[in-house]
């Protein structure tokens, strides 16, 4: 189904001026797409640019967690980073909730999110951090969110700071497992799977409308089909990261082919100045990728059983 949605739908879309409004436009693809990896393809084709086509794959992502989450940001990232090792904002019980307290450095989408998936510390187990994840309203009193100064690819996406002041959460709030195994390690993997997902079918709408050569097509609408498979694997599964790498690799071969020669200037100079938003995370990819190769307990080039 998503395949002829992308080689069928009409290729002229209208600007999008606002998170809120690529919000809007493809809030209908929940409906219409039951795989998160669709609604980020069709998502991607529908966004007037890179950045727009990253808010479609991310949104799918955290879906892929919580169907119920829509306009949502994981927030992770601190002064040390998002390891597991840098999480200091803490959460602790007071009476009968619990509060959380510290800063986030870096939360994507967080200021036109309506919920936030905060990632915290209940303490430690030996040299072990133990994290958590509360889900909370965006806008629950002792929480403030500042944008952040636009970065350089993609400005339309805002990323931002948020300071927790003895924020009140519920028991009910509290989501279920470890924070870090249950949902922040795999979702680095999802998100990876959702938002490629989006740039390609990106890719394929304007393929279309600038006439780029048809290998082009090809290559994206595979890559594609390789993510809808690799989705429904485990994200924590070796083979499905070296699966996913080479998706990532074909990806990078695609950003070098397509010339854009036909387009209007606008879109050409998006297209430049946001491509550097495929290589974030390039590292952690790369790690990833030599973790998986890495598991060989029986022979070379074998993984471990499942």
């Amino acid at each position: 189904m998503i395949l002829r949605f992308l080689i069928d739908e009409d290729t002229n879309v209208a600007p999008i001026e606002s998170v809120a409004a690529c919000h809007d436009r493809i809030a209908p693809l929940d409906a219409r797409f039951s795989s998160t990896v669709d609604r980020a393809a069709a998502g991607g084709f529908l966004a007037d640019r890179i950045g727009y086509a990253f808010l479609a794959g991310y949104r799918a992502a955290l879906s892929k967690l919580d169907p119920t989450l829509k306009r949502a940001s994981l927030c992770a990232s601190e002064s040390g980073g998002a390891h597991p090792r840098a999480i200091e904002t803490r959460i602790e019980p007071r009476g009968d909730a619990f509060v959380l307290n510290g800063e986030k450095t870096f939360a994507t989408l967080a200021s036109a999110a309506d919920v936030l998936l905060v990632v915290a510390s209940k303490g430690k187990d030996g040299d072990r951090n133990q994290l958590q994840i509360a889900r909370i309203p965006s806008k629950r009193e002792g929480l403030t969110i500042r944008d952040r100064d636009p970065i350089a690819f993609a400005p339309e996406i805002p990323h931002a700071r948020i300071t927790f002041r003895d924020v009140r959460v519920l028991p009910s709030e509290i989501l279920e497992g470890d924070g870090y195994t249950r949902f922040l390690k795999p979702f680095r993997t999802i998100e990876d799977v959702h938002v490629m997902a989006a740039w390609l079918g990106h890719v394929v709408r304007l393929a279309r409308a600038y006439d780029e050569p048809p290998e082009i097509l090809d290559e994206a609408l595979s890559a594609i089909a390789a993510l809808r498979t690799i989705a429904e694997e485990d994200p924590l599964d070796p083979a499905a990261h070296i699966a996913l790498a080479g998706v990532l690799a074909q990806a990078a071969r695609l950003s070098s082919a397509v010339s854009l020669a036909k387009a209007e200037e606008p879109v050409r100079t998006r297209w430049s100045r946001d491509l550097p938003l495929l290589a974030v995370a390039g590292v952690a990819r790369n790690a990833r990728r030599e973790a998986a190769y890495a598991y060989r307990p029986h022979r070379k080039g074998s993984l471990p059983p499942q």
